[in-house]
């Protein structure tokens, strides 16, 4: 049976799929191929090295999680957009553990403004906007939100918080609430 041909959506698709099933740390070219049932040499023409394939997967688990945040916020504010907006987030990281942690690379300055990172700026400041928060404020925020999202996310997938005996359900809502009670009463910022 001929193999179907290779392009450059159906290879990185592939990556992504494969970051998926063995972690975005073990997605490299070699990896590829064997999935691919092609040699190595044969993506080298569409890839220049292990990195390139890397950021092409974060490239592409930006603009999916960014799509899904979007289509989530659409027609929420306040609160409502806050909680939307992390529970696509959350989702994205638990059902695609090896492209979350693709949107997690350090892209060069470039690929992260080409790329859909500057749309997940957008949005959160977009949700900020919604508790009146200004410069430098938005930007202290959007890090407290990441932060608190990121290291959430990352202690629930890696089983963290399996041995205690608190709903993890129960503890993610508790954290927005107290995420949008802090938004809500953000402190003034230091003359």
């Amino acid at each position: 049976m001929a193999r179907a041909r290779l392009t450059d959506e159906s290879l990185i698709q592939a990556a992504a799929e494969l970051a998926d099933e063995v972690g975005f740390d073990n997605v490299t070219v070699s990896a590829l191929a064997r999935r691919l049932g092609v040699k190595d040499a044969s993506l080298y023409s569409r890839l220049e090295n292990a990195r390139d394939l890397r950021v092409k997967v974060a490239v592409l688990a930006l603009a999916e999680l960014a799509d899904k945040v979007a289509h989530a916020l659409a027609g929420r504010a306040g609160k409502d957009a806050l909680v939307a907006f992390a529970n696509a987030y959350r989702d994205y990281a638990k059902k695609h553990p090896g492209r979350y942690a693709a949107t997690q690379l350090d892209l060069d300055p470039a690929t992260a403004t080409a790329s859909a990172a500057m749309r997940h700026a957008e949005m959160t400041r977009a949700i900020l906007r919604g508790y009146d928060l200004a410069e430098p404020d938005q930007t202290d925020a959007i890090r407290l939100l990441h932060g608190t999202f990121y290291g959430y996310v990352t202690l629930e997938t890696t089983g963290r918080y399996d041995s205690h005996p608190r709903n993890v359900e129960d503890s993610w809502s508790r954290a927005l609430d107290a995420l949008d009670a802090v938004l809500k009463n953000w402190p003034p910022t230091p003359r």
